[in-house]
């Protein structure tokens, strides 16, 4: 259970990241790869990231690059905030963003390490 509700905060979480590669098209490395292949999808709940990810080979490098820096930065933040989504969370139903609401919630209780990776802005 566990790891399931670590799994749905690492996506949320990186949902959050990988949003910001089409928020603002041509400001984004993958804005062009979204526009080419994800032209009718509708944002929210992870439609675009999937999108992406079924692209992932037809991707440009730029994106494809900005996807592996997001991917190692969102490793970091479940890492760092584990302990404290287990300690503060635990009883949080995963999903739409619950448990990353319930981490802000606490943030005066956190650990430096997962304050930290919280702080940190989502972009490159």
């Amino acid at each position: 259970m566990k790891n399931w509700k670590m799994a749905t905060l690492a996506a949320a979480f990186c949902l959050s990241m990988v949003s910001s590669a089409w928020a603002e098209p041509n400001a984004k490395p993958c804005a062009e790869d979204v526009a080419n292949f994800c032209k009718g999808v509708q944002p929210g709940q992870g439609r675009l990231a999937q999108c992406l990810k079924q692209h992932s080979n037809e991707l440009s490098p730029a994106c494809k690059d900005d996807l592996k820096i997001k991917k190692e930065k969102f490793q970091d933040f479940v890492q760092a905030c584990k302990a404290d989504e287990e300690k503060l969370c635990s009883d949080i139903k995963p999903g739409r963003g619950r448990i990353v609401r319930c981490l802000k919630q606490h943030e005066s209780e956190l650990s430096s390490e997962c304050k930290e990776k919280m702080e940190q802005p989502r972009s490159r």
